[in-house]
C-alpha cells in the first residue's frame, strides 16, 4: 500500500486530481491511499499516517523547502506536481511521478 499525500492551499482543488489518481492506480492494480489536505493540516497527518510521498500543488510549491525541513530524517520525499499535469488533471502522470519518488527513496 502506497500512501500519497497531496497538499494545496485549501485541500479542495486537488480533490478532482485525487479521484483521477485513484482511478489510475486501480487500473494498474496498485494499492494506494491517495488524499489531499491543506498546507495547514500537513503536520497533523504526518503524525497519524505513514506517508510515502508528499506532493505539492502549484499554488503551494513555494513551501517545498519548508516541508523538506519538517520531514528531514523521515524518509518522505517532497516534490511539487508538474504544473501541466496539474492543470490538465492528469492523474495517471501525477501517480507515475509519485511512484518514481517512492521508488527512489
Amino acid at each position: 500500500m502506497k500512501t500519497i499525500m497531496l497538499v494545496c492551499s485549501a485541500g479542495m482543488s486537488t480533490s478532482l486530481l485525487v479521484s483521477k489518481m485513484q482511478k489510475a492506480a486501480e487500473a494498474k492494480n496498485i494499492e494506494a491511499d491517495i488524499f489531499a489536505v491543506s498546507a495547514s493540516e500537513v503536520d497533523s497527518f504526518i503524525g497519524k499516517k505513514n506517508i510515502d510521498v508528499l506532493l505539492l500543488g502549484p499554488q503551494v510549491r513555494y513551501m517545498k523547502a519548508q516541508f523538506e525541513k519538517k520531514l528531514q530524517g523521515k524518509n518522505i520525499p517532497v516534490d511539487s506536481i508538474n504544473m501541466q499535469y496539474y492543470g490538465m488533471m492528469n492523474g495517471e502522470k501525477v501517480l507515475e511521478e509519485a511512484l518514481k519518488l517512492i521508488d527512489n527513496k
